[in-house]
């Protein structure tokens, strides 16, 4: 099987210079291009997050996009995974500091992980989510990194 070499998330915005300023100002990330049409439309700009290596690139088709719904077919959320379980309490706090509405750290019943839930200026939503250690046993799967999605749907087999 070919090897996959990295990854870049698209996502479809409403105004790619707002978005951007938002995602630079949350995440730390630097931009790393743009297109700009020839009547002055930012239809493009391509985002780096420096410490994990992230890209993302945002896209402004140039019509109203509606807002976003993650009950449609196509993306449910974006989640950034972070290191320690103390992680999470440090971004609701630099959240707080960017009045960026939250849902508070959660440990939903179904397992040991966290998360925190919030929402970009088009209605994405985004998670930062902390994966809890797992124990030794036959039902231990054999990546750590298995999305939370494949652990919802898992948790009781």
């Amino acid at each position: 099987m070919p090897d996959i070499t990295g990854q870049v998330v698209i996502l479809s915005v409403s105004d790619a210079d707002r978005s951007a300023a938002w995602y630079c100002n949350l995440l730390g990330a630097e931009e790393a291009g743009r297109y700009v049409k020839p009547d002055g439309h930012v239809a493009l700009v391509c985002l780096s997050e420096p410490r994990s290596g992230v890209e993302f690139c945002l896209v402004d088709h140039g019509a109203d996009p509606g807002s976003f719904n993650e009950f449609q077919a196509g993306l449910d959320h974006l989640e950034f995974l972070v290191i320690e379980r103390s992680d999470l309490d440090a971004w609701a706090v630099r959240l707080d500091e960017l009045g960026i509405r939250h849902s508070g750290v959660k440990q939903p019943a179904y397992t040991a992980n966290a998360m925190l839930t919030f929402r970009d200026p088009d209605n994405i939503q985004l998670e930062f989510f902390w994966r809890a250690a797992r124990r030794c046993g036959p039902r231990q799967r054999s990546s750590s990194r298995t999305s939370s999605s494949q652990e919802v749907r898992n948790w009781g087999s």
